[in-house]
């Protein structure tokens, strides 16, 4: 009779421990997070492949503004909507994206290049360029970037050689005597169009059919500086439009 109360008392122990493993399992379990779904991005990438710019806003939107979204995808839905932004005409948010891209993966080559692209289209050049290097760095087989990097440094070129004879004419101001010729140097737009109508003259003469051609259009210019020098400062002469029109007259009637 001892023995089974002794035996009572064992299993009744062995019910209350079962029973306290139970509630501190379920106590464990219910402070351990729960797992994160995956978000899905089909949808955005579907929509980017169907040039749906509507969907690729909204669908990709939500992906981007998704901090749990994975890095990859959060990309690519930059990526596609910065491409559809660019087609709205939407460069300055198309950068944008592109600069987050960027933050996430600083080794995307196309990307800089895109950027490089659209920041060269805004004019601001220097930095178009330090983004056609950057691409050329990552990757220096890429075709596109090596050609948008040499076209800009050749046109930085030639925008600095532009500058440093801006306001100058193409003769030598400190030997002048004419009052015409001091009145060019002393305004850098008349100075500009001299400039131009020089080059616009040996550009002409270089490109005539023949010898004889050439010596009329050296007559024509010869001609206009005669008159330039002798009317300056008579009633009525305008300088600056008597320049005009041998340059337009020059380059044609558009002016090229």
């Amino acid at each position: 009779m001892q023995q089974c109360r002794f035996g009572a008392v064992i299993l009744a122990m062995l019910t209350a421990w079962c029973a306290l493993l139970a509630v501190e399992a379920h106590a464990i379990g219910a402070t351990e997070p729960a797992k994160e779904p995956v978000v899905d991005a089909s949808a955005c990438m579907a929509a980017s492949e169907a040039r749906d710019a509507d969907k690729v806003l909204t669908e990709c939107g939500a992906l981007i503004d998704n901090t749990k979204v994975a890095r990859s995808d959060r990309i690519n839905a930059l990526i596609a909507r910065a491409s559809i932004l660019i087609t709205k005409g939407e460069a300055d948010r198309a950068i944008a994206d592109y600069d987050v891209a960027l933050q996430l993966d600083p080794t995307l080559a196309d990307i800089f290049n895109a950027r490089g692209e659209l920041r060269r289209k805004k004019g601001d050049r220097p930095r178009a360029l330090a983004d056609f290097a950057t691409a050329l760095r990552l990757n220096p087989d890429h075709a596109s970037a090596r050609s948008n990097y040499h076209a800009l440094a050749v046109e930085l070129e030639r925008l600095g050689a532009q500058m440093a004879v801006a306001g100058r004419p193409s003769f030598n101001c400190a030997t002048v005597r004419r009052a015409v010729e001091k009145a060019i140097c002393a305004d850098p737009e008349l100075a500009n169009l001299d400039r131009e109508i020089d080059g616009s003259q040996a550009r002409v003469v270089r490109e005539a059919g023949s010898a004889a051609a050439a010596r009329g259009l050296q007559r024509e210019q010869d001609a206009f500086i005669a008159r330039r020098n002798a009317e300056f400062g008579r009633a009525g002469y305008d300088l600056k439009k008597a320049m005009q029109d041998r340059l337009r007259r020059l380059n044609g009637a558009d002016g090229y």
